[in-house]
């Protein structure tokens, strides 16, 4: 499961990011259609302009002459049509009759090309904007992108949770008696210790489990080393191979937990006898969840 789960997130980051390309890529193409629509209409309009009102043209290609003549290249020329400016002996052509104060005129000066294309580029956009993400729905709104992400997340926390689960081993695994991890550890241990330490912990082929008694150590962390590593010279296997490292640490809580049941027919003790700390011991740990 925790080598799918990465797998399936960078499905799911690689299909995200492909959209949002795509995306763009239609963006700019309808952003270059565009241009490419106003081009056409500017020379249709030129071109009708021509045929209804040729003095205009005529006019404009009078002021090109002039502007060669005094050095204007068309490059000068175009920024000053850009930024809105215009030739101080144009000025008396822009004085404002009605608009005098303590002998200072107001010139009538027209709105700057660059303004002009910032406003209509403005409308522009939010059209293409509104087609995108209201009409055709080709991107995703502000609430999409945040339930998006936050199951990106929560994919993320679900891979540290399963991973870090199982960065336990015999120097790390701490005594753990809540309710579900000795649940978990009750199940394992039915379905892979009790052929040999009997239903209850009492013993049959391996030790009884139960009593004070322990060959290698009664501690949580002497209990996993066991069921990881084995005893093989006794006919116990190794279940890291088996088993998680989270699996190992729930039935070495249960094991510690069945402690001082006395089972009918227990075994005889063996090893020694193990006497366990305040803080590893069950009774104690038990008292302390409950405060």
């Amino acid at each position: 499961m925790s080598l799918i789960m990465p797998q399936v997130y960078l499905l799911n980051v690689v299909s995200d990011n492909m959209y949002e390309n795509i995306l763009l890529f239609l963006l700019l193409v309808v952003i270059v259609l565009a241009l490419f629509v106003a081009v056409v209409l500017y020379r249709a309009f030129r071109t009708v302009l021509k045929l209804t009102n040729p003095e205009i043209i005529a006019q404009e290609e009078k002021a090109n002459k002039q502007a060669k003549a005094t050095g204007m290249t068309p490059w000068k020329s175009l920024w000053n049509k850009f930024i809105g400016l215009r030739p101080i002996e144009q000025e008396k052509d822009l004085l404002m009759d009605d608009h005098e104060y303590d002998g200072i005129q107001e010139l009538d000066n027209p709105i700057p090309l660059w303004f002009n294309l910032l406003f209509y580029g403005t409308i522009v956009f939010s059209v293409i904007y509104l087609l995108a993400y209201h009409v055709f729905g080709w991107g995703m709104l502000q609430h999409q992108e945040y339930e998006s992400e936050m199951a990106k997340a929560e994919k993320q926390r679900e891979e540290y949770l399963a991973q870090s689960a199982n960065n336990i081993d015999e120097n790390t695994v701490v005594l753990d008696l809540e309710p579900q991890t000795l649940e978990a550890g009750k199940v394992i241990f039915a379905q892979n210790c009790a052929a040999c330490h009997g239903e209850l912990g009492e013993g049959g082929i391996g030790p009884n489990l139960t009593d004070d008694y322990w060959i290698h150590g009664g501690d949580v962390k002497d209990i996993f080393s066991v069921i990881k590593y084995g005893v093989l010279d006794k006919g116990m296997i190794a279940w890291e191979q088996s088993l998680t490292p989270s699996q190992i640490a729930e039935v070495s809580n249960f094991i510690v937990s069945i402690h001082g049941t006395n089972p009918p027919n227990a075994k005889d003790a063996e090893g020694e006898k193990y006497t366990p700390s305040v803080s590893d011991s069950p009774d104690e740990t038990i008292e302390k969840s409950s405060i």
